[in-house]
């Protein structure tokens, strides 16, 4: 398909600048062993007692010094420990400022232990303090990388585009220390596993918050290029318009031809398993911005629409993940990329698109383009890289966010073994799915009079996208789909670890799914 002009060289030139911007500084993290300092700012994780309990270790060393303050500040406010209380006390017992984390009661588990890390986080980017030391008294050194994790993750911000910064430019940047036993141990789990993962979900919650002005097909390839240089065992594949028409893959240039930005089709390959092993595969949607085309959205919320590209986002993120802490393992990740406009070249509702695949189907609603351009992206994904399991990731339906809210992720599949270790995978990494139905009548719902099926038509929306997804991926290959529309972007719901805006849902959840599964 004839794609329209691009943009001129020097205006290109110009916002492919835009976007090399980088997001906002953050507190760089490192770790000791020793008592805690005896001025400056501090934050301590308590674990939760009853009221007349005495309290052990640092806060018993600083109550003591303190004469007694620390106790009187948290039974005054009636602070007991419980998770996810806080206690912010500015000047006391000789420190600027000391904040009180619960941990609740028991010992804490990781999830539970990474969300204390996130409030930590959150504090830690609103304060101008230069250093702020944190005290884990646990004596696992997984326990103070999880923790030192969750705070990386709660501290997120991007301010690239503010000309107006706050008072202090300082806020949110200096360093974070963890203090724990462990010391070095510590610091040596984090540098080996857990930093590479948030450096996953930073890259890819920049990705969704740029704007659509900066951030579009051709900069999110150069984007992906810039992150993976110098990670070992990683090659990058990209497809343009010329080579994705000579492989037929009209469903994807369809969503595309609307726009002046041109539609690409970007695969990262880790190899860190055995050679020759089958690979991994997770497939993004990556509409870098979605106006639904000639079928167009109504102007509310509009905005909102770069984030239409967080599945590409996610999985490009996660494979970043592994390749960082060189997981035993193969993984690819394949961002199917495009902007849905509406134009005089744009795809038109009653057109009739051939896939990479050969089958076909007539477009009800343009503004159905997830599924159009995943398509193709499977078929590729299958065709050169036999993958042992698939699992693409869309926000994909409104209606997966009136089932199920912001809470959840819409899993949809017909293996009841993969779909129990994504549900374990998301219960353990803080991004849970609900398993949705697939009944066989939805295809009905897609039977079309002049093409193989349609892209849309027919209740519950959600389930039928679902089935035109699944019939593109090979009878008794392992494949689910997650819609991922109804989590992708906090705004008033946010989590600890997950600040208002980009969630980049799906880097930790297929990162916990590859550990527990595929690592050997």
């Amino acid at each position: 398909m004839r794609q329209p002009r691009s943009p001129q060289p020097l205006l290109l030139a110009a916002l492919i600048a835009i976007a090399a911007l980088p997001a906002a500084a953050q507190r760089d993290i490192r770790f000791e062993a020793g008592q805690a300092p005896t001025s400056g700012t501090l934050v301590l994780a308590v674990p939760e007692t009853a009221e007349d309990a005495a309290r052990t270790g640092t806060f018993a060393q600083i109550d003591t010094a303190s004469q007694g303050a620390l106790t009187r500040a948290a039974t005054a406010a009636g602070f007991s420990g419980k998770v996810d209380s806080q206690l912010d006390l500015p000047g006391i017992a000789g420190y600027d400022r000391v904040l009180l984390v619960g941990t609740g009661s028991g010992t804490p588990d990781a999830r539970r232990i990474e969300d204390v890390g996130g409030h930590v986080g959150r504090f830690a980017a609103r304060s101008n303090a230069p250093q702020i030391d944190v005290v884990w008294e646990g004596a696992e050194a997984g326990a103070a990388a999880q923790l030192a994790f969750g705070a990386s993750l709660g501290q997120y911000r991007f301010d690239t585009y503010r000309t107006t910064r706050s008072a202090d430019a300082a806020t949110g940047t200096g360093t974070l220390v963890v203090r724990s036993p462990a010391g070095a141990d510590a610091a040596a789990a984090w540098d080996n596993d857990w930093k590479a993962v948030a450096e996953g979900v930073k890259f890819a919650r920049d990705l969704v918050t740029e704007p659509a002005n900066a951030l579009y097909p051709e900069t999110f390839v150069a984007r992906t290029r810039e992150a993976f240089a110098g990670k070992a065992n990683v090659s990058i594949e990209v497809l343009d318009v010329p080579a994705m028409e000579r492989l037929g893959m009209g469903s994807l240039l369809a969503v595309g031809q609307g726009s002046v930005r041109p539609p690409r089709m970007l695969v990262v390959r880790y190899n860190g398993g055995a050679r020759g092993e089958a690979p991994v595969a997770f497939v993004g949607k990556g509409i870098t911005f979605d106006s639904g085309g000639i079928s167009i959205k109504g102007s509310e919320n509009m905005w909102r629409m770069k984030y239409d590209m967080t599945g590409a986002a996610s999985a490009t993120g996660a494979v970043l993940a592994l390749a960082g802490r060189r997981a035993n393992v193969n993984a690819v990740a394949v961002a199917a990329l495009a902007e849905n406009m509406p134009s005089g070249s744009a795809t038109r509702p009653g057109d009739v698109i051939r896939t990479a695949a050969g089958k076909t189907y007539e477009v009800i609603s343009t503004d159905a383009e997830g599924r159009m351009v995943l398509v193709d992206a499977l078929w590729y994904v299958q065709r050169q890289d036999n993958p042992r399991v698939i699992v693409d990731i869309a926000t994909l339906t409104g209606a997966i966010v009136t089932a199920l809210g912001n809470d959840y992720a819409g899993l949809f599949t017909r293996d009841d073994g993969l779909a129990a270790q994504l549900t374990a995978a998301g219960e353990a990494s803080g991004e849970p799915v609900w398993r949705m139905p697939m009944h066989p009548g939805y295809g009905k719902l897609l039977e079309s009079p002049i093409a193989d099926m349609r892209n849309g038509g027919g209740r519950p929306g959600s389930g039928t996208a679902a089935h035109f997804i699944g019939e593109f991926v090979d009878a008794g290959r392992p494949w689910a789909h997650l819609d991922i529309a109804g989590v992708a972007w906090r705004d008033g719901n946010e989590l600890s670890t997950t600040p208002a805006g980009a969630s980049a849902y799906g880097v930790r959840l297929f990162d916990r799914f590859v550990r527990e599964n595929y690592e050997r």
